[in-house]
């Protein structure tokens, strides 16, 4: 089975599709300064971009793991942007756990694997 690589630098893929399958490297937002509810959005829709440049979409998600700066501060604002973002139906496994982050203000990063139609 071959492996295609997209938006690939020297260091990682953005996205990564093998045997049907798609795998997504770790999005987190655009504004550092923004709050988790803003950042939340940003990461989930270069999630559904990223999706799109590889053929499928947020309802064929089988997997997340979400990383949270702050488990207790942003667990509950996380969840009501990825409640109203996600299809009825559809909900993937997912873990979420607290990390400490690549930079200080990133407060949510989120890594996705998904099935191709």
């Amino acid at each position: 089975m071959s492996v295609q690589r997209q938006l690939t630098n020297e260091r990682m893929s953005q996205i990564v599709v093998h045997n049907g399958t798609v795998y997504l490297a770790g999005q987190v937002g655009d504004d550092m300064t923004a709050g988790i509810e803003q950042q939340t959005r940003e990461v989930l829709a270069n999630i559904e971009r990223l999706l799109d440049l590889a053929g499928t979409d947020k309802s064929r998600i089988l997997s997340v793991t979400i990383y949270l700066k702050d488990i207790d501060a942003h667990f509950a604002g996380m969840n009501s942007v990825w409640d109203k973002w996600l299809p009825k139906g559809f909900a993937p496994a997912r873990a979420t756990v607290e990390a400490k982050l690549c930079e200080p203000q990133i407060l949510v990063e989120l890594s996705v694997t998904a099935a191709l139609p």
